[in-house]
């Protein structure tokens, strides 16, 4: 952790803050949160443009590249991104030799977090898309609230963060070297729990530590909102609690003794329909995006809403209709279930192309499947990249069994971190390819993204209308960049020069 040599102020309205790093999604869209509460905001990074250029264009920035001169004695804060090294990076060797207070992106937002009653949203899986769920939610509700996204929502107005306000500070928290323990949260939500991020959490237990001491975090009589369905969830509750039985727990699930309790309804006219059974609601919803586990991150999210009606003195009873738009309004982030684009193939078949940052084998799994249902009659094709060597290594037969619900999977080589010896791996995607084999019929191994793209198009201009009458899903997931297979794709089919 940096040493805070001058205090965090209380109004940031005047404020210089200069962010290094400013590009990266978490770091862009704690300036627009600054930015909001009227802080002045300047900020370096590389000069390859990026998607978060457009977010900080829109604050009316525009990023500089590193240089000891883009600090002067108008800058009061330092903010940066762990990628980068105060012995290392002349902006930051520049603020330590004036004496600026610096501050990791992880503490900034938690002195945030201590300015209003915030809430943090947790887990292993899901946390992105059920803050962009809350913040959805809230723009609805009479609560002055802020939400900062891990990526950019579309209901967002495209963008990583929501401003009605500042009374109410919600905001995805990241558990990778237990980064969320610098946040201060009123109420919790825990989406879920299981082994990841091996390099830092070689077991189980170890990252199953981390969620029990930030659910202890929480204040006298603090709520954590919990999955009933998720075994580690349930188990980092039920640890949590015997040390502080003061702190609150309310579960959302299928399971009968949920406390937000969901009933699954059918999908019709691209809407998942369910229904929920607790003490505040008990309502039909809609919701616009595939899949039984954004079905419970909406109620996540709609608990959520609910509580801090109630802490502002609210019925939620008196707010269905405000929650239910906010629900139906919802329409992913980026990167999540993301469609990018639609094409046709030479044969006339429809191609929807979607995007979704899932690299866990729970999320292939689940998103694949909600693929599955909510695309009824499509044949789905997956090009997967794995994203570093000690998650699939530790993983490799999850991974290799998580592609059940795809017609045909394509395999990248392995989207390596900087954090990590790559020398020594014993793992690479075609060692990944070939289990994957074991469960799956349809398995091929293209490492470099012209020959995945190759393959995916001849994939396509195979005609099979008998058996996928509705055409084809093509897919990219992972962590990594292989999202230029699709893009690659999409523009080749859209040439027409096939």
């Amino acid at each position: 952790m940096s040493e805070v040599k001058k205090s965090f102020p209380n109004n940031f309205a005047g404020v210089h803050f200069h962010f290094v790093g400013i590009k990266g999604t978490g770091m862009a869209a704690l300036v627009e949160i600054l930015h909001a509460r009227g802080a002045v905001i300047t900020g370096s990074d590389v000069g390859e443009r990026f998607y978060t250029d457009e977010i900080l264009e829109k604050c009316g920035i525009q990023a500089k590249e590193f240089s000891a001169g883009n600090i002067d004695d108008s800058v009061q804060f330092v903010v940066y991104s762990s990628a980068y090294s105060p012995e290392k990076n002349p902006d930051l060797m520049e603020a330590k030799r004036r004496g600026i207070t610096m501050l990791l992106y992880s503490e900034a937002l938690g002195k945030v977090s201590e300015r209003s009653y915030s809430v943090g949203i947790c887990g292993v899986h899901g946390k992105t898309t059920t803050t962009g769920l809350a913040g959805t939610i809230l723009k609805h509700l009479p609560l002055a609230s802020q939400v900062l996204a891990g990526s950019v929502i579309k209901s967002f107005g495209d963008s990583c963060t929501m401003t009605s306000g500042h009374d109410y500070f919600v905001a995805e928290t990241c558990e990778y070297q237990r980064h969320f323990m610098a946040f201060d949260p009123k109420k919790i939500i825990l989406t879920s729990v299981e082994s990841d991020h091996q390099d830092y959490y070689p077991t189980y237990e170890d990252i199953r530590a981390a969620f029990v001491d930030y659910i202890c975090k929480l204040p006298q009589g603090g709520q954590v909102i919990y999955c009933a369905d998720d075994r580690g969830a349930c188990e980092a509750v039920s640890l949590a609690k015997e040390r502080r039985g003061d702190i609150e727990a309310i579960s959302y699930g299928l399971s009968e003794k949920s406390d937000w309790k969901i009933l699954i309804g059918g999908t019709k006219s691209g809407r998942q329909h369910f229904s929920v059974d607790s003490r505040d609601i008990h309502s039909e919803f809609a919701l616009c995006v595939p899949g039984l586990h954004n079905v419970k991150n909406a109620v996540a999210a709609l608990a959520l809403s609910c509580e801090l009606l109630k802490t502002d003195g609210k019925n939620p009873s008196g707010h269905i209709d405000e929650i239910r738009s906010g629900l139906e309004e919802f329409s992913g982030g980026k990167r999540r279930s993301e469609i990018v684009g639609r094409a046709k193939t030479p044969a006339g078949q429809d191609v929807i192309f979607i995007d979704d940052y899932g690299h866990h084998p729970t999320a292939i799994n689940t998103t694949l499947a909600g693929y599955r249902e909510f695309y009824s009659g499509y044949r789905i094709v997956v090009d997967f990249m794995s994203h570093t060597y000690t998650r699939t290594q530790a993983l490799l037969e999850d991974f290799a069994s998580s592609f059940s619900s795809a017609d045909t999977v394509i395999i990248n080589k392995i989207y390596g971190s900087a954090r990590e010896n790559q020398s020594s791996a014993s793992v690479t995607g075609e060692i990944l390819a070939e289990h994957a084999k074991k469960y799956h019929s349809d398995v091929h191994y293209a490492g470099e993204f012209d020959e995945a793209a190759e393959l995916g198009l001849k994939i396509l201009s195979k005609n099979s209308g008998s058996h996928f009458p509705e055409g084809y899903i093509f897919v990219t997931m992972g962590a990594g960049d292989n999202w230029k297979v699709g893009k690659k794709i999409l523009e080749l089919l859209e040439s027409g020069s096939l």
